[in-house]
């Protein structure tokens, strides 16, 4: 018997999504930094869009997934609702990239790079083992995220192909 897909998720810059096996998550990444989160166990999962590196507000009372800080406080979120432990799942980084090359100064950290350090720093504190990544570089990214089987297929603008977690399919 198929499995089939019932919910094609489409996250826009500064979105996050939960979800179980029926679910496939899809975005776009320029400068932003997306981390996907797979439980292999029970096959569930989510993934976060973040755009901004810098500490929200402190007076927000509603945690904003714009934010690479609060992205990290809604997967814990979740994780705890489910019963689990951030180490029970595989962590994949994509993104960072630098999308204007040629306003950069050499030693220059561009806000892609600032992202990608941010979002590295917060899963190791937080008790997350990263499986793999694709980041920094120039251009963008398209990432497919399969839930029922933690497959993410990732588009680079800049090889032209196809490829599986950062490695040519």
């Amino acid at each position: 018997m198929a499995l089939q897909q019932s919910k094609d998720i489409f996250l826009r810059p500064g979105e996050f999504y939960f979800g179980d096996i029926q679910a496939r998550i899809r975005t776009i990444l320029g400068s932003c930094v997306a981390i996907t989160l797979w439980h292999p166990k029970r096959r569930m999962g989510g993934m976060c869009h973040y755009m901004l590196s810098n500490p929200r507000k402190m007076n927000a009372s509603k945690l904003d997934s714009r934010y690479a800080e609060d992205a990290i406080q809604l997967f814990l979120r979740e994780i705890n609702r489910q019963g689990t432990l951030p180490r029970e799942y595989q962590v994949k980084l994509f993104g960072g990239g630098n999308m204007f090359p040629s306003l950069t100064k050499k030693d220059e950290t561009n806000i892609g790079q600032r992202n990608l350090l941010i979002g590295q720093e917060l899963l190791k504190a937080n008790g997350f083992y990263v499986h793999s990544t694709h980041l920094g570089g120039v251009g963008y990214r398209r990432i497919v995220f399969t839930l029922s089987n933690g497959e993410v297929l990732l588009y680079h603008n800049t090889t032209g192909q196809a490829q599986k977690d950062g490695t040519v399919i």
